[in-house]
């Protein structure tokens, strides 16, 4: 029903529940040693394949990766754009086919762990120059942990983003970003007879940031399918539910966050994020969205190799 994605020997020595080590040297979260995350993910496509996880790590139209090198710990998720399907085109090929380059990227070290957005720009211009035509469009959010610096890095393009939650709060939080309303940055490769007329952002269009995590520090990231229909207070209501740093209990949450949004999206008479969202942009809506759903949960946690 769902998938697991775990890296590394990690051990995490931080009290889940709020408090994190204090670390002296810098300030908080943690002893002197390298860092890494211990990672779990789940999701669902919305058509029709609850709970299946397509070939190359793909809910639905939505796809993501986890990888390890030697510096860094990386993940991404990608939500391909649907309306694609109308051209005859599977739209889960562009994002599949993005986040599996991203991974390779990672494994082979041609990447900086301060640079993400190098991540998502090399991995772009790959599809670009592909010899089989791939068409379609997607959003994308990549985070690294740097190991040595304790600092994570981020990209985020489009709609799908992250969280960082800390003590039961949420102390960091990826910017949306819109066009317009329901119409999120997108990275696109189009027909030539159709370019110009296709939505297409530029990689270096993400929002990047940079900041120090602690140990015990939660990672949430997901797709637009979690964000549309769970506010923060609901997802940090089930991250109260992990109890300790252990692979099972971190994938066992991770699918009750994912089975949650999948249900509250089919709920005609729940206000919704999205719904909400959509009022404001002056649309009567109720109800969720039902939508791709990719979740990956991850721990910040000491690294021994």
């Amino acid at each position: 029903m769902f998938s697991v994605l775990s890296y590394g020997r990690l051990v995490a020595r931080a009290v889940l529940g709020g408090l994190s080590q204090t670390d002296p040297r810098t300030g908080g979260g943690g002893g002197g040693g390298d860092y890494g995350l211990v990672t779990a993910g789940c999701g669902f496509g919305k058509d029709f394949r609850k709970g299946l996880l397509k070939k190359g790590a793909c809910y639905g139209d939505d796809a993501c990766f986890v990888a390890r090198h030697r510096s860094a710990d990386v993940l991404g998720v990608a939500d391909g754009v649907g309306g694609w399907r109308d051209y005859g085109v599977d739209p889960s090929q562009f994002s599949g086919t993005l986040m599996r380059t991203c991974e390779r990227l990672v494994k082979e070290g041609r990447f900086v762990p301060s640079n993400p957005i190098g991540i998502l720009t090399t991995s772009y211009c790959e599809l670009l120059q592909n010899k089989v035509p791939l068409l379609g469009s997607s959003t994308a959010c990549i985070v690294v942990l740097d190991r040595t610096s304790h600092r994570l890095h981020t990209a985020n393009l489009g709609d799908s983003g992250f969280l960082v939650v800390r003590g039961g709060e949420v102390v960091h939080r990826s910017d949306e970003q819109q066009h317009y309303f329901n119409t999120p940055f997108q990275l696109s490769i189009a027909p030539p007879e159709a370019e110009g007329v296709v939505l297409s952002d530029s990689p270096d269009a993400a929002d990047s940031t940079s900041f120090d995590v602690q140990l015990g520090d939660i990672i949430l990231t997901a797709t637009d399918g979690l964000f549309d229909n769970m506010p923060d207070y609901m997802i940090l209501q089930e991250l109260k539910k992990l109890k300790n740093s252990n692979y099972e209990s971190i994938q066992q949450t991770a699918r009750s966050i994912a089975e949650q949004a999948h249900e509250l999206a089919y709920d005609p008479n729940y206000m919704s994020p999205f719904a909400q969202f959509a009022c404001d942009n002056g649309l009567n809506v109720r109800g969720g969205k039902p939508d791709d759903i990719t979740v990956l949960l991850s721990i910040v946690a000491e690294y021994t190799d």
